[in-house]
C-alpha cells in the first residue's frame, strides 16, 4: 500500500478529533491532544509543510471527522466531454469542486459548472461515487469522496473567473493534459460509457 504514513496519520487524527470532541476527563483530553500532535508531526516530516500549516489544514476541525465531498460534472455533447483548464496546475478537469454545506449534489454540480465553465446544466443521474484517495492517488490528509454526475447542457458562455483559464470539449481519444488529482482518463472513459448506456449502474467503492 502506498503512503502508509498518510493513512496512519489520518487515522490518528480522526481518533484524536473524536476523542477531543466527546471526552470529559482532562487526562484523556491531554492524551488525545498528544495523539493529534503526533499525527501533525508525521505529516510535517513527510511533506516539509510547517506544523502551523498542517494544523490549519489538517487538524483544526472539531467533532467527528467525516469525508469531504468532491462533485464532478460530466457533460457530453456530440461525443465530446466538457472540460476546464485549472488555474491551480494548468491541467484540465471536469467542472467541479467541494460541495458546499446546505446544498445538494445537484445544486453543487450546477454551481460549479456555471462558475468554472459558464455552463448552465440540468443534473440527470449519478455515474459513480469513488474513494478519491484510492482512485486518484491523492496525497491529502483526509478522505475524499468523488461523485460524478451526468448533466445535460442547456446553455454555455465561458466567463473569466478565479479558478479556470478556459473551457472546451474533447473527444476521449484526444484528451488534454489531465489534472489527475481531480480526474483520470479511466474516470472520464467511465463517463462516456455511462452516456452510451440508457441504463447504467452507478459505480461505487
Amino acid at each position: 500500500m502506498e503512503n502508509k504514513w498518510l493513512l496512519w496519520a489520518t487515522e490518528l487524527q480522526a481518533i484524536a478529533q473524536a476523542g477531543l470532541a466527546f471526552s470529559q476527563d482532562k487526562y484523556d483530553l491531554e492524551r488525545f491532544q498528544k495523539v493529534r500532535d503526533i499525527a501533525i508531526s508525521i505529516v510535517h516530516e513527510h511533506t516539509g509543510v510547517s506544523h502551523e500549516k498542517v494544523r490549519d489544514l489538517f487538524a483544526s476541525e472539531t467533532g467527528y471527522q467525516t469525508p469531504k465531498v468532491d462533485i464532478r460534472s460530466a457533460i457530453i455533447e456530440n461525443n465530446k466531454i466538457l472540460m476546464v483548464r485549472e488555474k491551480a496546475d494548468g491541467a484540465w478537469s471536469l467542472p467541479g469542486g467541494y460541495a458546499d454545506i446546505n446544498t445538494s449534489v445537484g445544486e453543487s454540480a450546477k454551481r460549479e459548472c456555471l462558475e468554472e465553465a459558464g455552463a448552465t446544466v440540468i443534473p440527470r443521474r449519478i455515474i459513480a461515487i469513488h474513494h478519491g484517495n484510492r482512485r486518484n492517488n491523492l496525497v491529502f490528509p483526509y478522505t475524499i469522496y468523488k461523485i460524478f454526475v451526468e448533466c445535460e447542457l442547456t446553455n454555455m458562455q465561458f466567463r473569466e473567473n478565479s479558478e479556470t483559464f478556459e473551457a472546451g470539449f474533447f473527444e476521449l481519444d484526444s484528451l488534454p493534459l489531465l489534472s489527475s488529482s481531480r480526474n483520470t482518463r479511466e474516470q472520464i472513459k467511465m463517463c462516456f460509457d455511462a452516456r452510451e448506456q440508457r441504463v447504467f449502474e452507478a459505480v461505487f467503492d
